[in-house]
């Protein structure tokens, strides 16, 4: 059976395990049925996720001229304490920065390869720790909007690290770490207009992957250099998809890729 497409993330559904889907213009497809048995990826061309044209990709299924306009890929998106529209300043479209910046956001502790601080929209959680493919997260606070969280991210990356580790994550390698205790260390070191936001107690998240087998090392696949390729499948964590010969696919980085899928 052959599935043909324009990549985008991954979609997930929380569950024991996680489930995975990815979703093309007119299909979709669970890949969790398709643990143990083999696939073939083959690249095709380019569809940019923003304008639709078929232009090489630039960045998060971005072309060149999209990444450079589009107000969904500005500076604040990777660091959020850059954002300004708590002040009525544009970046580049000042009501789509309202629309995003200015609802509740979590920070939050991940085990993911070891502990790490993060962000993300409170309507994105669990998704932003599946797509991290921790396997356990904590929220430290809920703030009423980006630029606070991004203030609260700054100060905790001086005692916790903001980057995965991804071949760590995808080996199953971390750190055994008690996150409530983590957490219960913070409150100190959060900045003076976020304190009232913290909660006493929070509960942690678990999360269970979909693997059969985990690898003891991994090679990333490149499909500008590796434009088809074949393998079976035995596990999805993160926006990873795991083969049995080590070889991993991060889907996220080919957005606006066009492949067909052989299944």
């Amino acid at each position: 059976m052959n599935y043909h497409g324009t990549l985008s993330k991954m979609q997930t559904e929380f569950g024991n395990p996680i489930q995975y889907y990815l979703v093309f213009e007119n299909s979709f497809l669970n890949l969790n049925q398709l643990l143990g048995k083999p696939m073939e990826i083959e690249f095709q061309g380019y569809q940019c996720l923003n304008c639709g044209k078929a232009k090489k990709i630039f960045r998060q299924g971005f072309c060149y001229d999209c990444f450079m306009s589009s107000p969904a890929v500005g500076d604040w998106i990777m660091k959020p304490e850059l954002s300004t529209a708590h002040l009525d300043i544009e970046d580049r479209d000042l009501a789509y920065e309202k629309r995003v910046q200015l609802q509740p956001h979590i920070v939050y502790l991940a085990l993911s390869s070891e502990v790490k601080v993060g962000v993300t929209r409170k309507t994105q959680v669990p998704t932003r720790w599946i797509d991290q493919g921790a396997v356990q997260a904590i929220p430290i606070v809920e703030v009423p909007n980006r630029y606070l969280a991004g203030i609260t991210e700054v100060a905790l990356k001086n005692h916790f690290a903001d980057k995965t580790n991804w071949q760590k994550m995808l080996k199953n390698e971390y750190l055994d770490m008690d996150l409530i205790t983590e957490r219960n260390k913070v409150f100190d070191w959060l900045p003076t207009e976020v304190k009232d936001y913290f909660p006493k107690e929070e509960k942690v998240i678990q999360l269970d992957f979909p693997v059969l087998q985990y690898p003891k090392k991994v090679t990333s696949l490149n499909l500008d250099k590796t434009p088809n390729f074949s393998g079976t499948l035995t596990g999805i964590k993160g926006q990873y998809l795991l083969f049995e010969d080590g070889t991993v696919f991060n889907v996220r980085t080919y957005e606006g890729y066009v492949v067909k899928m052989s299944l």
